[in-house]
């Protein structure tokens, strides 16, 4: 008796004038682990860079988290170059939190530090935020950021999304973020 595994929904392939939002490949590991050495990558998540195990159970949680919710981040990639450089993207990590996030898609983003200020956050939530509307319709989304993280408090503003708490994650501070169904339709 042969067994076969049931085939995985297909990641969609989007693209921004520079960037291409792809799913997960075991390929970016080694680019992921060296960004995420970076103090300014992990300074807004961990106190220490994360172990390559962990980095690694990243990838693997932003590509399964496809098969299992439908959606998911993506791997960011330079068109020009081909170059791995971060993720964009939704996920429900059923987080221990309070208030609580519920089932609300969580949108998150995470670029290599060598390429900030170039625009590619706010490229790169433009496609997933215009993908997300034809997917989840009108609904609710959250985020969470460190209140420190100016930048992504920028970015996070840009779209719609509104702080309405402050808590703490994993004994860090954090800002929870929503962008009500109201906010739909990307602001360019």
């Amino acid at each position: 008796m042969s067994v076969t595994s049931p085939a995985l929904p297909a990641v969609p392939v989007l693209e921004t004038s520079r960037l291409r939002l792809r799913g997960f490949r075991a390929e970016d590991f080694d680019t992921w682990f060296a960004i995420s050495r970076s103090i300014e990558y992990h300074r807004y998540f961990t106190p220490e860079p994360m172990p390559a195990e962990e980095v690694w159970k990243l990838l693997l949680r932003s590509a399964g988290h496809w098969a299992v919710m439908g959606y998911g981040f993506w791997a960011v990639e330079e068109k020009a170059t081909g170059r791995f450089v971060g993720g964009i993207g939704f996920l429900n990590l059923k987080r221990d939190i309070d208030p609580p996030l519920g089932d609300a898609p969580e949108m998150g983003w995470v670029l290599d530090p060598a390429i900030h200020g170039r625009g590619y956050a706010t490229e790169g939530v433009t496609a997933a935020l215009e993908w997300a509307e034809n997917h989840f319709g009108p609904t609710r989304m959250v985020c969470i950021i460190h209140p420190e993280n100016l930048p992504s408090l920028r970015v996070a503003a840009k779209f719609g999304f509104h702080e309405y708490a402050r808590s703490t994650y994993h004994s860090a501070p954090i800002v929870l973020l929503e962008r009500p169904a109201s906010e739909l339709k990307v602001k360019r």
